[in-house]
């Protein structure tokens, strides 16, 4: 077969890592791709939003299969571009169309799905420019800590959460007035959910699904989980407290009832869908829906999973799902990511990175990085490689991933040494 990823970060690199061990594979094609990727197939200098130039490639390479990474372009629409041509009608691509995508593309859409189909997650309001008084007398009501999300799509930046009335309420004006452009125009007002976060992910054909291992990933900055958000500073794979009786009641209080509400809402979805999740007291609970796998935790679920991606999404594809049989490797992986200093406020790219041959006991996964003229490896974006490694317990996986750590070098280079902390 012939495939195309699209997409350039992290979690790319590591579906198209997994797909090359593919015998079902001919050639592998990434858009845009980064300097990891190229090590492993041709990347394509084609935007994720360029819809017409990813068709024409598609055509012109005869791809049988297009995997769509990254949410904008599923957001935007690129499965109905490709629906609607007939002359693409033999492409089949993975990834929900964009009424499936509203999961992600819209918080609000989202929550009313949850609430209709009784999926357990936290109340909530919405309120923008028009009503941003109601919203302010809304916010006296409720207790704190207090939870703004932008309703839009919005890079993993716009939740705000605070324990002060004033900064709640002074981030509430600033975000329908346009501090995450149109993802904001909307802002949820949401119940405050306490607990241990998690993610669980589901490969779906529409109709029958496979439920991967769980991660669990680190969005602060900080060490202890502080400072501002990311898109993501680390993870492990599975969570320790996601034990059988766990994950039943995931797969029956959650899962089920968002594929009954996807059927009854005929909405035709075909890809991943990721559960973002709270385990309070032992019962999970739905912060949010994404409609594609995450990242860093694609870099530690695709590398437990011993099926062929390639076979999964063939199946997939061709809504034979059923036939599936997951099986998951039963060591515990790991990754922590290496970012550029500054990060995520501004920061440079460009600088050269050193040291990737000294890592052999780790999966080096590119997420931000590119190759020069004279095929050096640099930084070209704020997350710049992630660092995946298997142990027989955590501690064992990141001993390596921090080994690997020391041994790749850029100038002020900077990650997390706490992953993990809260599940030991």
């Amino acid at each position: 077969m012939n495939v195309l990823v699209i997409g350039s970060g992290g979690r790319e690199h590591t579906l198209a890592w997994k797909i090359a061990q593919s015998p079902k594979l001919s050639n592998l094609y990434v858009a845009p791709g980064n300097a990891g990727t190229a090590a492993i197939a041709t990347n394509v200098e084609l935007g994720v939003s360029d819809f017409d130039g990813i068709a024409a490639f598609a055509k012109e390479k005869n791809i049988d299969l297009v995997i769509v990474g990254p949410e904008a372009p599923l957001v935007e629409g690129i499965v109905d571009y490709f629906k609607k041509d007939p002359s693409l009608a033999g492409i089949k691509i993975i990834g929900p169309d964009k009424q499936g995508a509203l999961l992600e593309g819209s918080k609000d859409f989202a929550k009313n799905f949850m609430l209709k189909y009784e999926v357990p997650t936290g109340h909530a309001k919405t309120f923008d420019k028009d009503t941003l008084e109601a919203g302010l007398k809304y916010l006296e009501s409720v207790q704190p800590p207090f939870v703004l999300k932008a309703d839009g799509l919005a890079a993993g930046k716009g939740v705000i959460i605070t324990e002060d009335l004033e900064e709640a309420k002074t981030a509430l004006k600033e975000m329908v007035d346009g501090k995450f452009g149109e993802a904001s125009a909307n802002v949820l007002i949401e119940q405050f959910l306490k607990g241990i976060e998690l993610s669980v992910f589901v490969l779906t054909d529409g109709k029958d699904y496979v439920i991967l291992p769980s991660a669990k990933d680190y969005k602060r900055i900080g060490e202890g989980d502080s400072g501002l958000n990311t898109g993501g500073m680390g993870a492990v794979s599975p969570v320790p407290f996601a034990d059988e009786e766990f994950m039943e009641k995931v797969e029956r209080q959650v899962v089920k009832p968002t594929m009954r509400g996807l059927q009854k809402e005929g909405i035709d979805f075909n890809g991943f869908i990721f559960f973002g999740l709270m385990n309070a007291h032992g019962d999970p609970y739905v912060i949010e829906y994404n409609v594609r796998m995450g990242d860093p935790e694609t870099e530690v679920v695709m590398p437990l999973l011993k099926n062929d991606l390639l076979e999964l999404f063939q199946l997939t594809a061709e809504k034979r799902l059923s036939e599936a049989k997951i099986e998951v490797d039963n060591r515990t992986a790991t990754t922590v990511m290496l970012v550029s200093g500054g990060y995520p406020e501004s920061y440079e790219k460009g600088k050269e990175i050193t040291g990737l041959d000294q890592t052999n006991e780790v999966i080096v996964l590119h997420a931000g990085t590119r190759l020069d003229e004279q095929n050096r490896v640099l930084t070209n974006g704020g997350r710049v490689i992630a660092l995946t490694a298997f142990g027989d317990t955590m501690e064992e996986a990141l001993a390596k991933s921090y080994k690997a750590a020391e041994a790749i070098a850029f100038d002020k280079k900077y990650y997390r040494s706490d992953i993990g902390f809260d599940l030991k």
